[in-house]
């Protein structure tokens, strides 16, 4: 994975930091998207300005994907789907929880189906799709 990510960001013009593998570390271990908080709590004396300027970095390499929660305080931060592989997202609307969920392959071609004819229409070609799916959680229910 590591060689991944350090030749994804070489093709953007970045250099695999030190601060950048342990950010993709702590990624790669979590088993679910992450916080701003929760990634400051895994690296003590990391700035946040730092690491929101390092998460923006993996982002335009395309090895993160921020997943926007219901308030900019909750949104989450994962490996893209190069990694993680393809995949949508549960989101809780009340504590902004979110889960990785993955469609049977027949639902998702059939969403995949739906999209295309709406960017279709639409005057878009599409190229891929997320989707994030807004509830409550078991705890918020």
């Amino acid at each position: 994975m590591h060689l991944e990510v350090a030749e994804r960001l070489r093709r953007d013009g970045q250099r695999y930091t030190a601060l950048r593998r342990a950010i993709v570390g702590e990624l790669i271990a979590a088993p679910r998207p992450l916080t701003v908080r929760e990634l400051l709590k895994s690296r003590r004396g990391l700035v946040q300005s730092s690491l929101y300027r390092n998460l923006a970095v993996l982002i335009a390499a395309g090895v993160v994907d921020r997943v926007a929660g219901m308030q900019e305080d909750t949104a989450r931060y994962e490996l893209a789907e190069f990694a993680l592989g393809h995949h949508h997202h549960l989101v809780c609307m009340s504590c902004g929880d979110i889960a990785d969920v993955a469609l049977p392959k027949t639902l998702e071609h059939d969403l995949e189906r739906g999209l295309r004819k709406v960017a279709s229409s639409a005057g878009y070609a599409l190229d891929h799709h997320r989707l994030d799916v807004i509830g409550r959680c078991r705890r918020c229910r």
